[in-house]
């Protein structure tokens, strides 16, 4: 990730967490050289939810900054029960998200209770109701898993279609809509290129929003990108990535005011008369990859099912999986290890058609 996005997003966090108590801002910032920016985000939404929900039951009368911390001293654990099927029934969070928040309030409070101390060296919180709490026991195998994330990534011949589909079909979809087409053909190049590298490489989404120009090594096919835990790792991509990335950067300075000091290398169209091009943004290439998969008629693609797609089709070609969880940058091959049960599907069609084959 570039330095400037960086900035941004810790500026975000920053804007976020002024919302908050000020022990909860405090945690936040004791964080930020242990966590990556995204969990500080999330955690900043995840604590909005619990002390809006404390404001709006009535256990604590005034604004959410406010929420002093006795009030988290007197919770009780039906409180939190109560907290929990509110986020279960009222926000129909499933049980993964749930985990998630409780996890996020569970290391809130245990900071509060085992690490953060007054000047008279006493715990902010002698009582720690989220102690008493236990996550929802979810247990899945690979296989499990395996056939969740399966439903909605690209197999098959759908991987170039998707591809095809953005460079040329989407236009034509929307020829009755000016305002739609006139958008599509200003950043038609841009999107295949990013749809074209993600397919071709795997690379996580911030990994994406956070290449420079100068990242791209086009004799080399490799891209240098900051990997979970700030490591620096070149990535491979494919050869049609490469192309599709040349013909971005072909039009790239010509189809956006572009400042010569702007080093991402995937702009916005500016908005405005005097608007200036500016590095996208993670949830810009979420719309945007959610607009283009709605209309192929795959609503559940996501840029993580793009990963996905590209680490099913990687393993059912070369079986390799020591080299796919260096490509993907995971830091357990247990879990590149999904990918050999996504691809039994493909495998057990394989042997079959070897069988017709024979009978022919």
């Amino acid at each position: 990730m570039s330095k400037e996005m960086r900035q941004k997003i810790q500026k975000r966090i920053k804007q976020q967490s002024e919302k908050l108590p000020w022990y909860a801002r405090e945690f936040i910032d004791k964080r930020r050289r242990k966590l990556s920016q995204a969990t500080l985000l999330n955690y900043c939404h995840d604590y909005f939810i619990f002390f809006d929900w404390i404001v709006e039951e009535g256990i604590y009368e005034g604004e959410r900054h406010e929420v002093p911390l006795d009030v988290l001293e007197k919770l009780t654990r039906q409180e939190i029960e109560d907290f929990l099927s509110f986020l279960d029934f009222e926000l129909d969070n499933s049980e993964r998200t749930v985990n998630r928040k409780l996890s996020a309030l569970k290391s809130l409070f245990h900071y509060l209770q085992n690490i953060a101390e007054t000047r008279d060296l006493e715990p902010y919180l002698y009582r720690n109701v989220m102690a008493k709490i236990e996550l929802n026991p979810i247990k899945e195998d690979q296989e499990t898993v395996a056939n969740r994330i399966e439903t909605n990534i690209l197999r098959g011949d759908e991987y170039e279609q998707f591809r095809h589909f953005v460079a040329y079909e989407y236009g034509i979809l929307n020829q009755s809509n000016k305002k739609a087409l006139r958008f599509y053909e200003k950043n038609c190049v841009r999107d295949v290129a990013i749809i074209s590298l993600i397919l071709g490489s795997g690379m996580r989404l911030s990994e994406v929003v956070g290449l420079n120009v100068t990242d791209i090594d086009f004799k080399k096919n490799t891209a240098r990108v900051v990997r979970k835990g700030k490591k620096e790792q070149y990535v491979y991509f494919s050869e049609q990535a490469m192309t599709h990335l040349q013909d971005y950067l072909a039009i790239r300075d010509t189809n956006y005011p572009v400042n010569r000091s702007e080093k991402a290398l995937f702009i916005s169209y500016p908005i405005g008369p005097k608007g200036t091009a500016s590095r996208l943004t993670p949830r810009s290439v979420e719309k945007m990859i959610e607009k283009y998969a709605t209309a192929f008629g795959k609503p559940g693609l996501s840029v993580h099912k793009l990963r996905h797609s590209f680490a099913t089709k990687y393993q059912l070609e070369n079986n390799d999986i020591p080299k796919l969880r260096r490509q993907l940058g995971h830091s357990s091959v247990q879990t590149t290890m999904v990918y050999t049960h996504l691809t039994n599907q493909e495998l057990q069609e394989a042997v079959s058609n070897m069988d017709r084959l024979k009978e022919n």
